[in-house]
């Protein structure tokens, strides 16, 4: 997936490991840019892989420390629908020209939305704990169930 990161940078501030202040401590009326370079550039239009992030941007930072579970994706199971990235809350589904490349586990929470959301039998996206192996998860896949007659 290297060709699917943005920089060298992405990921590499874990959120939460920074020095803490107070809150009568912080500089009033601090804007936090996203960006290096000035919103007049039209950032918007760029692919997010090649966006000039600014240090403070929640696309440098990371909080895979924070997930106990995570969605692992099968690619022979999935159809490409990309419901899992519409409803992704952290848009840590990573798809491109609508077919679904891999999870961001740099921001992925392990919240489990994409999973309830993936419309496959057997679901193409499941939740298996931290310490998981990719290949052992795959091993683990379940069967296609198959329909019962009435």
């Amino acid at each position: 997936m290297k060709g699917v990161l943005a920089t060298d940078r992405r990921g590499i501030r874990e959120l939460g490991a920074e020095e803490l202040v107070g809150w009568d401590e912080v500089t009033q009326g601090v804007i936090l840019e996203s960006f290096e370079v000035p919103m007049e550039e039209n950032v918007a239009h760029i692919r997010p892989e090649e966006r000039p992030y600014s240090d403070f941007s929640s696309y440098t930072a990371t909080v895979a420390s924070w997930r106990v579970i995570k969605p692992v994706y099968n690619r022979d199971i999935c159809i490409d629908c990309q419901n899992c990235w519409v409803w992704c809350p952290d848009t840590s589904i990573i798809s491109r020209d609508k077919q679904m490349l891999g999870i961001d586990y740099d921001h992925c929470k392990g919240c489990g939305v994409c999973v309830e959301v993936c419309p496959t039998n057997p679901k193409s996206l499941l939740m298996f704990s931290e310490a998981e192996e990719p290949e052992a998860a795959l091993a683990k896949w379940p069967e296609k169930k198959k329909k019962e007659k009435k």
